[in-house]
Formats: C-alpha cells, sequence, structure tokens
C-alpha cells in the first residue's frame, strides 16, 4: 500500500521502517506507536531525501530529545569549522541539528550535513531566503519563499521552521500590548518586517495550502515557529504569545487534515512559574501535538551562564510536557558558539532532557542512574566513566588529581562515605588515620 508521509501511512494502518526503528529505540509497542503517529501526538521527521538519517520519534511517552542550532553568518561563512560542529554533535548524540545558516555558500553546506548526519536536519528556509535571491527583504515575492521552502525540501531537511501565525491580527494584537524587548524571532522579525514594508499578508499563512504541498511530497515536519516567544521575562505568557498560539493550533488542525506532521515551537524566555502553566496550554491549544521549546531561559541576567539557565527551563519544562529542547548554548546572546561552546550546550540540554524523563517515567529512564550509582557503591571508577554523560571531562578531572588511595578521590580520601560504608558492612575496620590499606 502507498502512502505519502508517516502520518498518512499510520492512519493507514502501515508500519514504517522509521516506525520500526524508533520503536525498538523507544522500548515502545510499535502498534501504539503507529496510531501516536495517527494521531499526531508523535512525530517522525524522515525526509524522503534524507538517506543517511537514523530516524528519531517526538513526543507522546518518548524519551525528550535535543536538537542542536549551527550554521554559517556573513561574520563566519567558513563551512570548515560548522562542519565540525555536526560532527561534534553527532559523536554526542544529539537527535537533531538545525541548520540556521543566513549567509554564504548555504546550499553546499546545506547538502553535506544532509549527506553526513544521521540526526535529523531542520532549517528556517526564511533565513536562507534574502541571500538565496539576493535581494533586499522587501523585495522578495511572496511565492519566492515558498520556493525557497521546496529548495529545502528537496535537498532532504526532515523538518522546517515556518512562522505562518504572525499574522495581520497577530501583528496588530503585538502592536496594541508594548512589549520590552518586541519580536526576538529572528525569523518572525524578518516577517514582520517584510508585511510592514508590503503591507501584505504573511504569505506562509496566506498561502498556507501550497506549503502543505511541499511538506507532503516529501514528507517535511512542519515546525510551527513561534515568531513572538518572549524574548526576556518580562514579555512572557502575554497576548501576542497567546494569541498566535491560539492560531498554531488552527493551523495543526488544517496540516492534519493533509497527513502533514506538525510540532509547536514554544517559548523563549520565561520565569520558573509561568513554565508548567505554557506546557499545559500549548498542549490544550495545539490539540496534544508535539512541543519543540527553546529553553525556557529562566532569568534574563546571565550571558555566558545561558546554558544553565536553559537547562533549568528545559528539564521543568520537559518534565511538564515539553518533547523536544532547543539547545542554548553559553555564548546565546553574545556570539556564534565555538566548537566548545556547543559542547556545553549539547551536555547541559542532555542532562536536562534525562532529568525531565525520569520525572515523566519514560520507560528505562532511571536504569542508567542505577547503574551509576550501583558503580558508585562498588567505587569501580571505569564503570562510572562508562556511565558519565560527559566521559572525557570526568576522566579528564579525576586525572587532574589523583587520590593516595585509588578507591576515593582528592575530596574526602580515606573518608570516603562509600569506602567506609562497605568496610564496616563487610565487619571490617575503618582505618582513616593508619598508613595501611
Amino acid at each position: 500500500m502507498n502512502y505519502t508521509t508517516q502520518m498518512d501511512a499510520a492512519r493507514k494502518g502501515i508500519i514504517t521502517k522509521e516506525m520500526e526503528i524508533v520503536s525498538k529505540k523507544e522500548k515502545i509497542d510499535v502498534y501504539l506507536l503507529r496510531d501516536l503517529v495517527g494521531s499526531g501526538k508523535v512525530v517522525i521527521p524522515a525526509n524522503k531525501n534524507h538517506k543517511s538519517l537514523n530516524p528519531e520519534g517526538i513526543g507522546k511517552g518518548l524519551r525528550t530529545k535535543i536538537n542542536v542550532n549551527l550554521g554559517i553568518s556573513k561574520d563566519c561563512p567558513n563551512i570548515e569549522p560548522e562542519i565540525e560542529k555536526v560532527k561534534k554533535a553527532i559523536e554526542l548524540k544529539a537527535e537533531a541539528i538545525m541548520d540556521l545558516s543566513s549567509f554564504g555558500k548555504t546550499e553546499e553546506f546545506r547538502k553535506k550535513v544532509v549527506e553526513i548526519s544521521p540526526a535529523m536536519i531542520g532549517t528556517v528556509p526564511m533565513y536562507d531566503a534574502v541571500g538565496f535571491y539576493d535581494k533586499e527583504l522587501k523585495d522578495i515575492k511572496a511565492e519566492e519563499f515558498l520556493d525557497v521552502v521546496e529548495k529545502h525540501a528537496k535537498d532532504g531537511v526532515d523538518f522546517v521552521t515556518i512562522h505562518a501565525g504572525l499574522t495581520r491580527k497577530t501583528c496588530e494584537t503585538f502592536k496594541k500590548n508594548k512589549r520590552l524587548t518586541n519580536i526576538v524571532s529572528r525569523g518572525g522579525s524578518l516577517l514582520f518586517a517584510w508585511m510592514e514594508l508590503n503591507n501584505k499578508e504573511n504569505p506562509f499563512y496566506e498561502y498556507y495550502d501550497k506549503l502543505l504541498d511541499i511538506c507532503e511530497e516529501y514528507d517535511v515536519t512542519l515546525s510551527l515557529g513561534d515568531a513572538c516567544r518572549p524574548g526576556s521575562i518580562n514579555d512572557s505568557t502575554d497576548a501576542s504569545q497567546i494569541e498566535e498560539l491560539i492560531i498554531l493550533g488552527e493551523l495543526t488542525k488544517r496540516a492534519w487534515e493533509r497527513n502533514v506532521q506538525v510540532m509547536i515551537e514554544g517559548p523563549g524566555h520565561m520565569p520558573i512559574n509561568e513554565i508548567q502553566a505554557n506546557m499545559l496550554l500549548e498542549k490544550k491549544l495545539c490539540h496534544g501535538a508535539p512541543f519543540y521549546v527553546l529553553g525556557p531561559i529562566v532569568t534574563d541576567i546571565a550571558p555566558g551562564y545561558d546554558h544553565i539557565t536553559s537547562a533549568i527551563g528545559g528539564a521543568i519544562a520537559a518534565s511538564s510536557g515539553a518533547d523536544f529542547l532547543c539547545y542554548v548554548t553559553p555564548a546565546e546572546h553574545l556570539r556564534l558558539p565555538t566548537l566548545d561552546d556547543m559542547k556545553e550546550g549539547i551536555i547541559a540540554s542532555k542532562i536536562a532532557a534525562h532529568a525531565a524523563d525520569i520525572a515523566k517515567g519514560v520507560k528505562g529512564a532511571r536504569d542508567w542512574d542505577y547503574k551509576m550509582s550501583k558503580a558508585r557503591q562498588e567505587l569501580d571508577w571505569e564503570k562510572m566513566f562508562d556511565f558519565c554523560i560527559d566521559e572525557e571531562k570526568a576522566r579528564r578531572y579525576r586525572d587532574e588529581s589523583m587520590p593516595e588511595h585509588s578507591d576515593s578521590c582528592t575530596m574526602c580520601g580515606k573518608m570516603c562515605s562509600m569506602r567506609n560504608m562497605n568496610k564496616i558492612l563487610e565487619g571490617k575496620d575503618i582505618n582513616i588515620l593508619r598508613e595501611d590499606n
């Protein structure tokens, strides 16, 4: 039986090879997974042209996934450093990579990333439009924006961020409800400017059916972008953000009618006490579609440490229902991340995702922690390193400060609680001051 998308297959009762792979990874019944894909509560982004893909599922009951942003820009147009980041992100087992390139050899870079990456690939075609056409923003025609989306789809991109919920009506709401940091979404701000300069409706909203044609043909998952995400905790959960979310819910249903997979993008900067309510709102207003969040970043004061502010928010968001975390690096708000920045962002985001999976009761999530704790109790350092989320850093820290007694560390030495509890429970003497072991 033929099918167009993963959702179409699921609704026809077909179990695809991608569903089989995801089922094994997640230890979930493949028929249950098929039904979740069919209902839109799980997506499996898998462009038909992404031949190197090792598919992942995002959504209800599955492990929280993380995304890594990278790409070339006018100030940093060199492809090679970004390719190194791609390879490192794959090595660190990031499930998704978003190519946010906005200048230079964007097509060459995008095709290379799709070619080498088993991780799913996302893009924001809006970023690429100005460079692709070599035109000023206001001179790009509505249909040309859609042509860029189709180009990305042909190149094998698995999901695209489209800010289709930023309508003329949303813009009026934004103007009437002043924000401290205005529209901080790069794609959203570009679309707002285009709409204002041309006095026209958002082309992605006006020609949404044509967008769905492209997504259906290549099985590109539509990541409905949050143009009005808050860029400061002052602006969170305001009228603009909520109105756009309502529109995204309507667009979700229209996409599902065409068997196009959808996930919803969310905040942004947000105080801790608002996160849980926002996760509930998204799931309610967008009919249970998977939720993809940037952070949330829980305070605005920590440039250089926003991988931490984001991990705090991400753990709370994912434990409250978010399905997909967009990593944030220490370089957020400051510069294009380096390779080291990227690694710190990935590790912080993976910690947040795993902590949330424990809270959500995701199958098998606690097993990893049990194995680490067992290795600690046994003072088996090699096993501890094996179970570390960042083995390289853990080994380096220990090597930099080796203890006198190998079964301890330089923090506690022979006062180590694990060491002494093991000894006393085995009926042995505890010798802290004596030289013998």
